[in-house]
């Protein structure tokens, strides 16, 4: 039986975008952040960003915002988007709110089964939260 040549171009169609949405996640090999100015927090995750203003480390939070800002660009800008503008296709980081924290550091130390890798092993707590100092500084 033969297959219909419109029929073989949609397939084809579908397959290549299929492809391309899997691909589409860009490189997500996680990159060092350089946090040595900011002061070192315990190992154990905290479950509030320690760098907001009025914090314990809240005095920090311009440096935070800065080292978060090179932080976010080299390890989550490729799917979240520049200046955490999402395209839509993974979670709008502006959207979160203070208490979201636990959430997030949850979602960026254990990842996702929908394609966040966890970055335990290569982001420590201070990079953590100064992206999300970072990401809290481009509120829409």
């Amino acid at each position: 039986m033969a297959v219909p040549s419109p029929l073989k171009a949609c397939v084809a169609a579908g397959l290549f975008g299929w492809a391309a949405l899997v691909m589409g996640h860009g490189n997500v090999t996680p990159q060092e952040v350089d946090t040595g100015s900011l002061p070192e927090l315990s190992s154990e995750p905290l479950m509030e960003n320690p760098f907001r203003a009025g914090n314990e480390h809240g005095d920090y939070n311009e440096e935070a915002i800065k080292i978060g800002e090179s932080g976010y660009s080299g390890n989550c800008a490729a799917c979240h988007g520049i200046q955490a503008q999402s395209g839509g296709l993974t979670p709008d980081l502006r959207e979160l709110e203070e208490w979201d924290d636990e959430y997030f550091i949850g979602r960026v130390l254990n990842g996702t089964d929908r394609g966040m890798p966890s970055f335990k092993s290569n982001l420590d707590q201070n990079a953590i939260w100064a992206i999300k100092t970072y990401v809290e500084s481009v509120k829409e």
